[in-house]
């Protein structure tokens, strides 16, 4: 994951021959050199791999890039993102090289081999090594000089690597051109938002760093003290603020691309306007460039935006004026989803100048009078937005632009003002605002502003890209009129739509006060919109075929159309499998960053209907990995899933058809169990008739428990509401992530029955649980895995009691040794030392009889032989006892 912040300690003053002077760069021994050969005509690609001290004692390691002819070049440094290191920049900096540039890399200290504390870009230590950077580059043949000392060279990187581009341009003259993607410019305005802690992302933040000791110390008393309070003080923003590129706002001169995520609830296009501002005041030239994806997910558009930074450091670096850098302002739009791949469609919009964040406002009038609403008692339960971590393809930030994200506010803990249904389209770009009175009993407020775009029959609203604006009133117990200014957002709101302003006390991403207190807030004036009138949507390409189609002729054009049809209709209903609840063919999903790695690998099986299915395996089978595929919230890098014959995307519809429960689900404790799942089904848009709530119930169980305050339910009734509210709209297919922790004998024997009458009328269970026991009991079938591979699948009472697996029983315990030997022996398969004895799998053409003859032959002292008949034995056996 790619985070980035600043930190602490006083500026430095801008070195003009570099902070390096007092401290040269030394090159350690054992550097190796490396070419990296195309399979084209490219050049190939040299690297040389060293490590460098600082001069303080800390070592960084290095990469260095070259491509060819001989000659002086210019050079751009390529910086990683934060929990990363320079291994994530090899293929940019390859291709940079190639198109003739000298590219170093480095990894930042506390990352990678670097060592170090982590700073969070320091101006004193990641800064400062920049430029001994700088100084290294100076003095290779390679490098273009503008003079002795001074290097021709640019720096782009994104997030942490886009901080430390950005701080480099302020602290050290040389650096040319920044190319800077998805980071801050003021790190205590990201993380404390208006006085409000931001507390899932910088948890996400610290932890990415490996821990708080592995922090320069006055960043870890920081986060402790700041963690323990819920609220940032005044020492811990300067800590923050010092490292942050707003500290040299007036030191950046340089021509600048600033690329930011409207998918981003670390980072938000704030961060780049304040940028794009400051640094245009300086006279130099900025483009900014907003993608579709971002720190909550969604498409980076890697490949558009890399040869973006190409083309812009050939014009500022190499003097290239014949070369076109694009468009002052560029945002990506979201055109609805590729029929074929399930793929979000994405359209540029672009304008000639950058329009700011609130260009072309318009007054959207709302309705709804004062309103009253409660801070609960430990902010909990707390709203959600955005989902810090979740990134990925499947993460809500994209989904809310495809019409698919999910919210939650409860009932009783915000207020909402809602406008007329609009006369026409309204294209919000920028930061919306709005004036309100707020009055609390407590003496500050905490809320938390966001703008939905509710459907005309009001059934489903969508919060654009997921974002929320955090706000702190002081003073509030005397009222107060604040102006908000909310996320800014790109996002078109469609004729007969409306607009609905919600002001909340809590959110899961951020510390609300923990006191109970009442809130009332009143409108002050209407909600004022950006539009940004001077950005227009390129108009989508026409396919190829619609040009050259004249010219082929009609039978060229019929053999175009039918093939085309066939690939579009690639991923349509299976009618042969329109009554499988599941099939899964070759799946794989490789780890994040890998080309190698895989968290499951061709994975095949199949479920039918009535059957209860146990998912079984040790941590890191992959049995998590497969389920999140299976709900369509990570797309998987090769096979298929087909429930029921549809081919499984994010937004599937026929995932109306599946239920999932998974560990930790949270209800409000003072409405009672029924008045939960009544709210829960309303949230989801859909007809109340649709939800079966009567049968869900009866099939949980809970009878009178439904109309007591869930605050009064055992765990095991916790569990079981929770089971039922998986079960509303009577999904064919229910999934169950470990629905028996935390429950004692009893309660897990109810929730057995609950699994099996809920298969009994032809619909079908998928459970994943670790308690081999209960899956002997509970299940019809079970599917085993293990390193992300399917290991075996089956009846449960075929795999229990299968004929390849034997219990060998022993006179006396039998040493590892000995097991190790029998696990080696022809046709067995695997062998584990158990109670009495050893587990011993047989491959295929393995006899008990051979078997035996081994077993004698090693002096094991053999007393019986036999199949054997737990599950806990077979899953043992399965996978070699590594559970």
């Amino acid at each position: 994951m790619d985070l980035r912040k600043p930190g602490v300690r006083g500026l430095l003053r801008r070195p003009r021959r570099t902070v390096a002077a007092a401290a040269a760069v030394l090159v350690l021994a054992g550097a190796g050199t490396w070419t990296a050969v195309a399979f084209d005509d490219t050049p190939p690609v040299h690297r040389t791999d060293r490590v460098m001290n600082m001069g303080d004692g800390v070592r960084v390691d290095t990469s260095y890039f070259t491509a060819g002819p001989s000659g002086r070049r210019p050079a751009v440094l390529l910086a990683h993102g934060f929990g990363s290191s320079k291994d994530a920049m090899r293929q940019q900096a390859q291709d940079l090289a190639r198109d003739g540039y000298a590219v170093l890399t480095w990894s930042a200290r506390g990352f990678g081999r670097s060592t170090g504390k982590i700073g969070i870009n320091d101006p004193k230590s990641e800064v400062a090594d920049v430029s001994r950077l700088i100084d290294w580059l100076a003095k290779q043949p390679q490098v273009r000089l503008d003079k002795t000392g001074d290097p021709r060279v640019g720096m782009a990187g994104a997030s942490y690597g886009g901080a430390v581009s950005l701080l480099a341009a302020g602290y050290d003259h040389r650096v040319d051109a920044i190319a800077p993607s998805i980071t801050y410019w003021n790190l205590a305005d990201a993380l404390f938002p208006d006085g409000v802690y931001k507390k899932l992302w910088a948890g996400v933040f610290f932890n990415e760093g490996g821990g708080c000791a592995r922090f320069e110390p006055a960043l870890c008393r920081m986060y402790d003290r700041v963690a323990e309070s819920g609220k940032p003080d005044a020492a811990a923003r300067g800590l923050l603020e010092e490292r942050s590129p707003s500290a040299v706002a007036d030191r950046i001169k340089v021509p600048t691309l600033l690329t930011q995520g409207q998918t981003d609830s670390l980072f938000t296009l704030a961060q780049s306007d304040a940028a794009q501002k400051a640094i245009r005041a300086n006279g130099a030239p900025v483009d900014v460039d907003w993608i579709a994806g971002g720190h909550d997910g969604g498409d980076l558009e890697t490949s558009r935006v890399q040869a973006r930074v190409t083309a812009w450091f050939d014009r500022y670096l190499k003097g290239d004026k014949g070369v076109g850098t694009g468009p002052a302002f560029r945002i990506t739009r979201t055109g609805g989803i590729d029929s074929t791949d399930g793929a979000a469609q994405l359209r540029g919009a672009t304008a000639g100048t950058y329009p700011g964040l609130a260009s072309g406002r318009r007054k959207v009038a709302l309705d709804g009078g004062k309103q009253r609403f409660e801070n609960p008692a430990g902010a909990s339960p707390p709203g959600v937005s955005a989902l810090p971590g979740l990134g990925g393809s499947g993460g809500l930030a994209q989904l809310s632009s495809l019409g698919l994200g999910v919210s939650l506010d409860f009932p009783g803990q915000y207020a909402a003002f809602t406008s007329a249904p609009l006369r026409g389209d309204l294209q919000i770009t920028g930061s919306p605002t709005v004036t309100v009175h707020v009055t609390s009993t407590s003496d500050d407020a905490v809320l938390f502003g966001k703008v939905y775009d509710v459907s005309p029959d009001g059934t489903r609203q969508v919060l654009p890209s997921q974002l929320v604006a955090p706000f702190r009133v002081e003073g509030a117990r005397s009222g107060k009129d604040v102006t908000l200014t909310l996320p800014a957002v790109d996002h078109r709101v469609r004729k007969g739509h409306r607009l609905r302003l919600v002001l909340a006390s809590t959110d899961l991403g951020y510390a609300s006060p923990t006191a109970p207190a009442t809130y009332t807030v009143s409108l002050k004036g209407d909600l004022s919109v950006p539009t940004a009138p001077g950005v227009t949507t390129a108009a989508a390409p026409l396919p190829a075929w619609v040009w050259w189609l004249p010219v082929a002729g009609a039978a060229g054009a019929l053999a175009l159309l039918v093939t085309g049809r066939r690939r579009t209709a690639t991923p349509g209903p299976d009618p042969e499998l329109a009554e499988v609840p599941l099939r899964i063919t070759d799946l794989s999903k490789r780890y994040a960053k890998s080309a190698d790695r895989y968290a499951v690998r061709e994975l095949s099986f199949r479920v039918e209907k009535g059957q209860v299915l146990g998912l079984l395996g040790p941590n890191g089978a992959g049995k998590t990995t497969t389920l999140r595929m299976l709900m369509g919230l990570i797309r998987p890098d090769g096979g298929e899933i087909r429930v029921f014959g549809h081919a499984i995307r994010p937004g599937a519809p026929v995932l109306s058809r599946v239920g999932a429960f998974v560990e930790g689900a949270g209800f409000l404790p003072h409405l009672s169990g029924r008045e939960n799942l009544e709210l829960y089904w309303r949230a989801t848009g859909r007809p109340a008739e649709d939800a079966h709530l009567e049968e869900a119930l009866e099939i949980a169980g809970l009878g009178d428990a439904l109309a007591r305050a869930v605050r009064t339910y055992s765990q095991g009734m916790r569990q079981r509401l929770a089971i039922a509210q998986a079960m509303l709209g009577l999904p064919d297919l229910l999934i169950l992530d470990e629905p028996t922790n935390g429950l004692d004998p009893p309660q897990i024997r109810e929730m057995r029955e609950v699994m099996i009458r809920y298969a009994a009328a032809g619909r079908t269970v998928i459970v994943s649980s670790h308690l081999l026991a209960e899956v002997e009991q509970s299940c019809t079938h079970l599917v085993v895995m293990d390193r992300g591979r399917l290991v075996q699948a089956g009846p449960v009472a075929e795999i229990v009691g299968s004929g390849d697996t034997l219990l060998v029983g022993t006179a006396a315990p039998v040493d590892e040794p000995v097991v190790e030997k029998v696990a080696a022996l022809p046709q067995v398969a695997s062998a584990v030392a158990a109670e009495g004895g050893i587990l011993v799998r047989l491959d295929t053409g393995g006899s008990a009889s051979r078997l035996v003859a081994e077993l004698v032959r090693l002096d094991v002292p053999v007393e019986s032989v036999g199949p054997h008949r737990r599950l806990e034995d077979a899953f043992l056996t399965l996978i070699g006892g590594t559970a």
